[in-house]
């Protein structure tokens, strides 16, 4: 049999674009040069953050300080306690299009509401330690998903090439189109020459500053972010969610009925895209994060921003991505990120709206091509077929619907093709014995997928009066299995043959007993230790040796 093809990891890809190389000298966690890429870092995705929070505020019908509440809020929260150090989270796209049905059919009160007991849901998760389950996610699924990612991020930068005349979401004329593509191409030249000039200011940060003073200097009529709306505001206040009509308990149950459901679904694809997000810059640093932590400091975040009149967020690969690579390896860099964007509303609005909205696009499409597994096009044919259609799977349906719904999509289909796998790979080994005994020593596991390969490896007819099968290489998975063994049985029993098991495993023992279908020898075999043998002479399994 061929050898699987090693896959590279998704770290390898970032490592061979020179955006994402950032060469950190090896600083104390907390030195003052340390401290000063830190915040650097996190002034860069501060100035990321404005225009994203605000289309995602515009895509869930909700004002832009809700969206930028939320920013704020649960960046805060996840750089403090959260899992990774280095990551980002925010108010996010996948979040904002699930909002809009609440809030144009109920209005803000019950996606505040919604939000609060997303946050509760997504502690619970982490206080069982639902986060583990992040583990299934197979290697062509991540590949897919950051491809997809890539793709997504890619579609939601055009947006910004829609900014007409007060905010109004249109093509812009040709000139403007034009000058806006010239100045994403200058900055992204910028962000890609920087790394080889020096390092003393993060690539992505330059662009936005070189690019903003060029815009502003010489009077380039460009959409700015003002454009998009004003994120000049005060403090987030304290707010409990209001229902002038729930005035009883089953008004509050009723509440409940109708944001339970959003708050489940909402809870799960923020949980998904934070653990994916979690594991892909745990890749790229070199370090690995607590899942179980990420869920529970997601889940307060929430919480708290649902209290304070925020949109509620999750992580984002994005911001994160733009992060790492202009050096934030500390909780220190997030929770500068919050504080700028905090300091942006409060007092720096005057001067954030008049970025060029082209700046900031042009960081973002350098995101894409460091997001982007672009080596997973070179390895299609030598990665086996269907981890190769599970990539693309999943890459169409994050395109297509949403990031939570193609992982789950991609893991069910690499967990049935590997199940199909396995069926197949059901064989055995027959040996006869000098006294006439025939052996059938079974290879792979048998399960719901394998016991139809299971049962015609046999012939009840035309066998010996007694038969032995050998589970050594073997084990007993499901009740498929229990019953395909019972069956087995049964035709031995009705040609007047006998059926012995043997070599079962401790697990497969207690999983036979369990079923009632068998009376169990309590003698191990004293060559494989827990095993233990099983016949079948009468009506019933029983009997042992």
């Amino acid at each position: 049999m061929k050898p699987t093809p090693t896959r590279p990891s998704l770290s390898a890809f970032a490592k061979n674009l020179s955006f994402t190389k950032w060469r950190n000298p090896k600083f104390t966690e907390y030195s003052p040069e340390r401290i000063k890429i830190e915040t650097l870092a996190g002034l860069t995705v501060a100035l990321a953050l404005v225009p994203e929070a605000v289309a995602f505020s515009i895509v869930a019908h909700v004002n832009p300080l809700v969206g930028l509440y939320a920013a704020f809020i649960v960046g805060l929260i996840t750089a403090l306690i959260g899992g990774r150090p280095g990551m980002i989270s925010g108010a996010t796209g996948a979040l904002a299009v699930v909002m809009v049905e609440l809030v144009l059919h109920h209005g803000i009160e019950y996606l505040f509401a919604t939000v609060i007991l997303m946050g509760i849901l997504q502690i619970l998760a982490g206080v069982l330690h639902l986060g583990k389950f992040i583990r299934l996610v197979p290697h062509p699924v991540m590949l897919g998903f950051v491809n997809g990612l890539a793709i997504v991020i890619f579609s939601s930068q055009l947006d910004m090439y829609k900014i007409g005349p007060e905010g109004a979401r249109v093509w812009m004329d040709t000139i403007t189109l034009v000058t806006m593509i010239g100045l994403v191409g200058l900055t992204m030249a910028i962000i890609w020459v920087m790394p080889k000039i020096t390092h003393i200011v993060p690539a992505p940060l330059a662009g936005i500053i070189i690019t903003a003073a060029l815009v502003i200097g010489f009077g380039i009529n460009v959409p700015d972010v003002g454009s998009m709306a004003s994120i000049k505001g005060g403090l987030p206040t304290f707010h409990i969610p209001y229902f002038p009509d729930v005035n009883n308990a089953q008004a509050l149950w009723e509440v409940l009925v109708i944001i339970f459901p959003y708050a489940l679904i909402l809870a799960a694809i923020g949980l998904i895209e934070s653990l994916l997000t979690l594991n892909l810059v745990g890749e790229m640093t070199g370090k690995r994060g607590g899942t179980s932590q990420e869920c529970v400091a997601q889940g307060i975040a929430n919480t708290v921003t649902g209290f304070f009149g925020g949109m509620g967020g999750c992580a984002m690969i994005g911001q994160s991505m733009i992060n790492v690579k202009s050096g934030g390896r500390t909780r220190f860099s997030g929770v500068t990120a919050a504080l700028f964007l905090l300091g942006f509303i409060l007092f720096g609005s005057s001067i954030i709206e008049r970025i060029p909205l082209a700046s900031l696009v042009g960081v973002m499409f350098m995101v894409v091509i460091g997001t982007f597994a672009w080596r997973s096009l070179t390895i299609m044919k030598k990665i086996p077929l269907t981890d190769a259609l599970v990539i693309i799977l999943v890459t169409v349906v994050t395109v297509m619907t949403d990031l939570a719904i193609a992982v789950v999509v991609g893991v069910i289909v690499s967990a049935l093709a590997f199940a199909w796998s396995t069926a197949t790979r059901t064989m055995s080994r027959v040996e006869m014995t000098e006294d006439g005994t025939k052996i059938y020593n079974l290879e792979g596991p048998l399960f719901f997928g394998s016991v139809e390969s299971f049962a015609e490896l046999f012939d009840p007819e035309n066998d010996p009066n007694h038969v032995i099968v050998d589970f050594m290489n073997s084990r007993v998975v499901d009740q498929s299995a229990l019953q395909a063994i019972e069956n087995l049985a049964f035709k031995y029993k009705s040609n007047g043959k006998s059926l012995q098991l043997r070599h079962l495993t401790q697990d497969c023992h207690k999983l036979l007993k369990r079923a009632g279908q068998l009376m169990v020898d309590a003698n191990d075999d004293p060559e494989y230790q827990v095993a233990v043998d099983y016949s079948v002479k009468t009506g019933i399994l029983g009997g042992g040796h």
